[in-house]
């Protein structure tokens, strides 16, 4: 299991309003360190309420997940915090950087709530990452000045600054063109293949999820097939 960054057995999930409704069934599924994997599937099969339970933001399951070894199901929510903020870090469709303050504040911000860092060293290392990503010129731009390409680099350095095990994607390329979708898909790779970083994403584009190195395919709340 040493090489093993995230496990899940046997969840289950429902939602009860306004009636009881299971989500998802039975899921088992393990990702290896460093592996690009891609969860498709059609609207509505449970592919994002699967990654939101993956990533211990949402509780309300059955079953359990392990990440690094270490297991998460039954943690307190500050532990569970904690796991969030060391461990995983998470790239959405839309980047939800904060508009008012300089891309370098931006990307800090994961680093400034682990409390790991100096100010300094944080810093350091939040223009590291923009730099990795072609965007260290816009270090002091406020985000909204910003094209939206170069917002979702920035949402990827931030979500790097903790070096977490994970990087967690919803729709990641959703709300880019094909050239930016290609730019983004270029630095996942990167950060598996060079970096050993473990990338999961739920993503509807065919492409993308092809090029990845595995795809689980899902189907009304359950994996139908596990791309091995």
């Amino acid at each position: 299991m040493a090489d093993i960054a995230l496990h899940a057995s046997g969840i289950n999930k429902y939602f009860h309003d306004p009636v009881t409704q299971q989500i998802l069934k039975n899921i088992t599924m393990d990702v290896t360190k460093g592996e690009f994997v891609s969860i498709v599937g059609k609207s509505g099969c449970g592919k994002s309420t699967l990654l939101y339970v993956l990533s211990t933001m949402d509780t309300d399951y059955e079953g359990e997940i392990g990440i690094n070894g270490e297991i998460a199901t039954g943690k307190s929510l500050n532990k569970l915090a904690a796991i969030r903020n060391e461990s995983i870090g998470f790239v959405f469709q839309f980047h939800y950087l904060l508009p008012d303050f300089s891309c370098l504040k931006n990307v800090m911000i994961p680093g400034l709530r682990l409390g790991k860092y100096s100010h300094k060293e944080l810093e350091e290392r939040a223009y590291e990452k923009l730099k990795m990503f072609g965007v260290a010129e816009q270090a002091l731009k406020t985000a909204n000045k910003l094209s939206g390409g170069q917002q979702q680099r920035v949402a990827i350095a931030r979500a790097l600054i903790n070096d977490p095990a994970i990087i967690m994607g919803d729709e990641p390329t959703g709300n880019l063109d094909s050239k930016n979708t290609g730019i983004v898909f270029d630095l996942f790779q990167k950060l598996s293949k060079e970096f050993g970083q473990t990338i999961i994403t739920v993503t509807h584009d065919e492409d993308f999820a092809k090029r990845s190195d595995r795809i689980i395919e899902m189907a009304d709340g359950q994996i139908t097939d596990h791309g091995r």
